[in-house]
C-alpha cells in the first residue's frame, strides 16, 4: 500500500474489525430474542456498481437479502450466523417479518412525531429504528391475513403495488423483511435504534397503526 501511512492503515483495519464485531454482536443479540437473521447485500461506494449483489442496476442497493432463498435460510443458529458474517464481514443484516414481529415503516418526520406523541402519552412503543429518512416500529405480528396487503398508504384507503407508488406507511408482514441496525445504508450512514429491543412483549399492531395513521395525516 504505497503512499498510505502505517497509522492510517492500522486505523482502517481497526475500523473494519470494529464494524464486523458490532454486526456479529447485533445479529447474535437478535438471535437471543428469537429473531432470525439472514445475510444481506451491502452498498458499494467505489466502482461501477452500487450494490454487492450480482444484479446490474440494483434498485435497492444494500437493502435486500443476498440469496433468493432468504426465507428458508434465515435462522437464529448462533454458530451458523457467526460463520456467515465471518465469511461476509461487510454484509448487512436482514430480519424477516411476519414471524415474531411485523414492522410499520413510516416517513421520518411522521415517525418521529408519532414517537414523541407516544412518549408523552406513556405508550410503550417497543423497538423503534431509524433507517435514513424512515422510522421503523416493531410490533407483534399478525401474519398476513388474506384480506390485508403488505403495503399501505398513509391514509390507509388503498394498497399501492410498489414502495414508490405512495411514500407513506408500509406494513411489513409475512414474506417481507427489513434492514436492521447496524446495517450500512446507500448514503454511507448506518441504521440505528431509537428504542432498542429489550425482550419485552411487542405492542399490539392495530393500536400502533392508529397512532401512526394520525401522524401521517
Amino acid at each position: 500500500m504505497v503512499g498510505v501511512p502505517l497509522a492510517a492503515r492500522r486505523a482502517k483495519r481497526r475500523g473494519r474489525s470494529h464494524g464486523k464485531t458490532t454486526t456479529i454482536a447485533s445479529v447474535l443479540g437478535y438471535a437471543e430474542l428469537g429473531w432470525a437473521s439472514v445475510v444481506g447485500a451491502h452498498p458499494l461506494r467505489e466502482g461501477a456498481r452500487a450494490c454487492s449483489c450480482d444484479r446490474v442496476g440494483c434498485p435497492d442497493p444494500g437493502a435486500h437479502p443476498l440469496s433468493p432463498a432468504w426465507q428458508m435460510m434465515a435462522t437464529t443458529d448462533a454458530a451458523l450466523l457467526k460463520r456467515w458474517w465471518e465469511r461476509e464481514p461487510d454484509a448487512n443484516v436482514i430480519l424477516p417479518t411476519g414471524r415474531v414481529f411485523d414492522v410499520f415503516d413510516v416517513p421520518g418526520a411522521a415517525g418521529r412525531a408519532a414517537l414523541t406523541a407516544m412518549d408523552v402519552s406513556g405508550f410503550a412503543t417497543g423497538p423503534v429504528a431509524a433507517n435514513g429518512d424512515r422510522v421503523l416500529f416493531y410490533v407483534a405480528t399478525r401474519g398476513a391475513p388474506e384480506d390485508e396487503d403488505e403495503w399501505w398508504s398513509c391514509h390507509l384507503d388503498f394498497a399501492p403495488e410498489t414502495i414508490d407508488a405512495t411514500p407513506g406507511l408500509r406494513w411489513h408482514c409475512r414474506d417481507s423483511y427489513v434492514l436492521a441496525p447496524p446495517s450500512v445504508l446507500s448514503d454511507g450512514t448506518q441504521a440505528g435504534w431509537l428504542r432498542p429491543p429489550d425482550g419485552r412483549l411487542l405492542p399490539d399492531p392495530l393500536h400502533v397503526l392508529d397512532l401512526l395513521a394520525d401522524a401521517c395525516d
